[in-house]
Formats: structure tokens, C-alpha cells, sequence
């Protein structure tokens, strides 16, 4: 795979924390500001490329949260995911799923229920996190506007499968370049940005915040190297729902 104030892996500053996430206490509609601990929970996101994983090591390690893929368009599930999940299950650690996004095979709706059929479900049990969508590569051939209705219509379908909405993966370049640079999920939709550098960046329009970031594709844990915006209470509270 591959906001309000940047994020590092040294960062545990006090800091002013506004959040519309619904993960906070006050939810979507409002603006909640509080005097917090930045702990930024490391994470990691994992595939079968790892091949097997030592989830008792990488708890040890400090990982606290896991995104581990489970499908690809609707051909492909990850040879890897039910070892994986288990594994991260059985030590502790929140988990939940990603889908590789292919919009130009098939339908939003489509996607979203193959996802939703392999593993890609949430449940309020505190350790799974909402399913996420993985957008990025080329436009696979679909204009902004095409391409802003194809993730409306995934998010739509997981939505009302689940009552969540599903995490979106993706860079701010890939996102201006095909979708126009659309705001129409910030409302709704937590943000897992991609930047491997020392700064979250510029991100895509509407988001103040980025509620996972994606800082390496390589470090000491396996995988994709993660961080989230918060501490560990609000992680549980982004599981919990």
C-alpha cells in the first residue's frame, strides 16, 4: 500500500486536539477540544508479500494496531489474511481488514460486498477496526466525477452493512489527480494518508486530520510502517465505534 498538526514517531507533546472523528466523545457534528497525551499508537499494515509473521514478537515490539489485506477487486483474497488476522487476534493487538480497490472491474457495491464476504466485517468488540479501502496506483480509466461516485458507492455499501465508514488509504496525489481533489468524504470517512517522510504534508481537501499515517514502507516492525493520531484510549475508541 502505500491535518491538524503533523505527527512523528518522537512526538508525545501536550497538544490542542480537535477532532470530528466519531471515535470522540462528541462525535461527526462537532468540534471537540481537549488537552491530551500524544502517544500516536504504532501500527502496521501487512500482506502475504511478508509471508509469515510473528505476531507474539511484533506485540512485544510496541505494535499496537494492524490493518492486514483481505481482497483485491473481486478475484483475489490474500492467501495470508486468515493466518494474519488470527495471529494479531490471539496477541492482543486491534486488527482489521483492507481492500485493494479495482474500479475499473467492477462496482463499488460489488467490491464492498466481496470485501464485506472475506473477512472485511466490523463488529463493536473493541478490537476490530472499520474495514479500509485502498485507493491508489492510476484512474483506472474513470474520470473525477466517475471515480468520486465509485467510492461513494463502496463507502455507501459498507456503510450499510455495517454502520461504519470505511477507512480511506490514500495519497494526496493520487486523490487530486483522480478525484479532483474531492471533499465530499471528509464528513464521513476517517483518512489513512501515505506520506514516507518526516511530515504528514498537504492533505487532500476537506480532511483537518488524518486519522492513521502511513510514514514508511519499510522500518523495524513487518510490513508498512504506521502511526495513529491519538492515544491508545481513542484507538480503542476508533475500534469500539
Amino acid at each position: 500500500m502505500a491535518v491538524g498538526s503533523p505527527l512523528s514517531a518522537s512526538n508525545h507533546a501536550i497538544f490542542l486536539h480537535r477532532s470530528r472523528f466519531i471515535s470522540s466523545l462528541c462525535g461527526f457534528d462537532c468540534f471537540c477540544y481537549s488537552l491530551v497525551k500524544r502517544a500516536d499508537p504504532q501500527g502496521i499494515d501487512v500482506s502475504n508479500w511478508q509471508g509469515n509473521i510473528n505476531w507474539a514478537t511484533v506485540k512485544s515490539q510496541g505494535v499496537a494496531w494492524a490493518y492486514i489485506k483481505a481482497t483485491e477487486g473481486t478475484t483475489f483474497i490474500d492467501s495470508f489474511f486468515s493466518q494474519n488476522y488470527i495471529g494479531a487476534t490471539n496477541n492482543g493487538i486491534i486488527r482489521g481488514a483492507y481492500h485493494f480497490a479495482h474500479p475499473d472491474t467492477s462496482s463499488g457495491a460489488t467490491q464492498a460486498n466481496y470485501f464485506l464476504a472475506h473477512g472485511g466485517g466490523w463488529s463493536a468488540d473493541g478490537r476490530t477496526l472499520p474495514g479500509a479501502i485502498d485507493l491508489e496506483g492510476t484512474c483506472y480509466g474513470l474520470t473525477a466525477a466517475q471515480m468520486v461516485s465509485w467510492i461513494k458507492d463502496f463507502s455507501d455499501t459498507y456503510h450499510a452493512k455495517t454502520t461504519r465508514y470505511p477507512v480511506i488509504y490514500t495519497t494526496t496525489s493520487w486523490w487530486t489527480s483522480c478525484t479532483g481533489n474531492s471533499a465530499a468524504f471528509a464528513s464521513t470517512n476517517p483518512l489513512w494518508i501515505a506520506h514516507w517522510a518526516s511530515s504528514i504534508g498537504t492533505l487532500p481537501a476537506g480532511w483537518g486530520f488524518t486519522t492513521f499515517w502511513q510514514y514508511a514502507d519499510s522500518g523495524p516492525f513487518p510490513g508498512d510502517q504506521d502511526l495513529f493520531n491519538g492515544d491508545a484510549a481513542g484507538l480503542s475508541r476508533m475500534a469500539l465505534g
